[in-house]
């Protein structure tokens, strides 16, 4: 069989939203350097991504907006009529050096993944995972939609059972917006109920196959376990697809400061061997995580479970180092990690009461979805 590939790229390590933006820490950087230092990626299951043409990217995203984001990446800057128009230069997305190669590398990343998978395999890309971009404006950090981009290329390629789980703490509104009414997109969100940007509620089917589960704050392991195994597993079974895609969002851990969802590394885990035996073909995104030591950890335990590495109980002194040496400042606080942060990738589970809403929203999803299971 062959083994999976990682799509990475250096600069991800050397360009930064800004000095206060969310996603100024290092993320992808420090997945790279976590699996190198575990002895988990030889370089011939490493490909570097490459930065997306406009003339690929126009397969979701209209040609204006992509003229606007080259252009404000040349100028550094935008006018006002552009930043209104296109929601760029706003505090979520704002200019920066890269504001266009970066994003378009991860979609690079995406876009060759859907080429690698032509056949079969597995592929990580932990740089993609930009879901709430629109494809004539930017959004909650997305300037481009990467799985968008990787679900158009595989329907093109004449896949007609596609699968796409998305367990970020955010709603993925972009992708929604786009594959609401293709029956042949199976669309799986669990995310915080009244989090930014507040849409996918319960009842919102849309005309395809689309299936929303927002999960109250606070929501434990226990309770994404049976959303796994009564929601997402059945109705992706059911779906029989060709791939499935999975967007693997950081940020619903307990260590995260953009949700109050309490979850620990080993439910994304436990999701991502769930799901691989169910279609030849696996893509796994990164997206959300905005805490440096909780999303490395965790982005580079999917590698593990990808590749059926053991994940040790202590860290060896090169991946601790890689976990010791990141910073974390929110304005005028520096943070300094637990020492589980540091000497470990696996969280201790944190499990809990199963709530009655949790239960009833999972019912209603599999009570409704019973025709098609």
């Amino acid at each position: 069989m062959q083994k999976p590939i990682f799509i990475g790229h250096e600069i991800f390590r050397t360009s930064s939203y800004g000095a206060w933006h969310p996603l100024r820490v290092p993320r992808v950087s420090t997945v790279i350097d976590l699996c190198r230092a575990m002895g988990w990626l030889p370089q011939d299951q490493f490909r570097t991504a490459p930065q997306a043409k406009p003339a690929a990217l126009r397969a979701f995203h209209t040609e204006d907006y992509l003229e606007a984001l080259q252009a404000a990446e040349r100028a550094q800057a935008v006018t006002p009529d552009i930043r209104a128009r296109y929601n760029l230069g706003t505090p979520a997305n704002p200019v920066f050096p890269q504001m266009f190669s970066r994003p378009a590398t991860g979609a690079g990343g995406s876009l060759l993944a859907a080429e690698l998978l032509r056949e079969a395999g597995v592929v990580y890309n932990p740089a993609g995972g930009t879901h709430h971009g629109f494809p004539g404006y930017a959004n909650g950090f997305c300037f481009l939609n990467d799985p968008a981009l990787a679900i158009t290329s595989f329907l093109r390629a004449g896949l007609s059972r596609i699968a796409y789980v998305d367990i970020d703490a955010h709603h993925p509104d972009g992708v929604e917006a786009a594959f609401r009414d293709r029956p042949e997109v199976l669309m799986i969100s669990t995310h915080e109920e009244n989090r930014w940007p507040r849409t996918g509620a319960l009842d919102d089917r849309g005309a395809g196959n689309l299936h929303n589960l927002p999960l109250p704050r606070g929501a434990n392991d226990d309770e994404m376990a049976l959303v796994r195994d009564n929601v997402i597993l059945p109705l992706v079974a059911a779906h029989r697809p060709e791939v499935i895609i999975l967007q693997c969002g950081a940020d619903a851990v307990t260590e995260d400061p953009q949700s109050r969802l309490t979850l620990s590394n080993n439910a994304h885990w436990a999701i991502v061997e769930s799901l691989r035996p169910l279609a030849p073909r696996f893509l796994v995104l990164g997206g959300g995580g905005y805490n440096p030591w909780s999303v490395g950890r965790l982005w580079a335990g999917v590698w593990a479970v990808l590749n059926g590495c053991d994940i040790p109980d202590r860290l060896p002194s090169g991946a601790e180092a890689v976990l010791s040496a990141l910073e974390f400042r929110t304005h005028s606080r520096v943070h300094h990690p637990a020492p589980y942060l540091t000497q470990t990738l696996r969280d201790d589970p944190r499990g809990g009461p199963i709530r009655p809403e949790v239960r009833h929203s999972a019912s209603q999803i599999a009570a409704r979805a019973r025709p098609e299971l």
